[in-house]
């Protein structure tokens, strides 16, 4: 059987792989490097963040369990991924800085079985 010319420019130019050592990878090892670099396709624009939010607590300090009925969203979260800001505002988040933001802002992604919030900078009240 005999490889196309499309087959030839693929592994010369795209395949990060020699084609004299006539490896291909397979479906399981592309398969992984998307899960890996799922969050990463994520790239907010302009003044956007994309947030991990806390998990809500499922215990009161005196050791009662709350129902999923009553857990209040939260409001706290970790900045997985930061846009490059605007030309006359810059960006005041960073990757992995906790912030405070508010109830019914951003809006809710999930991606891989994980939730995320996408909101602006400006939606964020405050940097722990």
């Amino acid at each position: 059987m005999s490889v196309g010319r499309g087959w030839h420019f693929f592994c010369r130019y795209i395949c990060p792989y020699p084609v004299s050592s006539g490896y291909i990878p397979d479906e399981s090892e592309t398969l992984k490097e998307n899960v890996l670099n799922s969050i990463t396709m994520i790239r907010p624009l302009a003044d956007r963040v994309v947030i991990e939010p806390k998990a809500a607590e499922t215990q009161t300090a005196s050791g009662l369990f709350i129902p999923d009925t009553a857990k209040e969203k939260p409001q706290q979260g970790t900045v997985v991924a930061a846009g490059p800001g605007k030309k006359d505002e810059p960006m005041e988040v960073q990757v992995g800085d906790v912030v405070i933001y508010g109830k019914y802002a951003g809006t809710e992604v999930s991606v891989e079985g994980k939730d995320y919030l996408i909101m602006k900078q400006s939606d964020i009240l405050a940097i722990l």
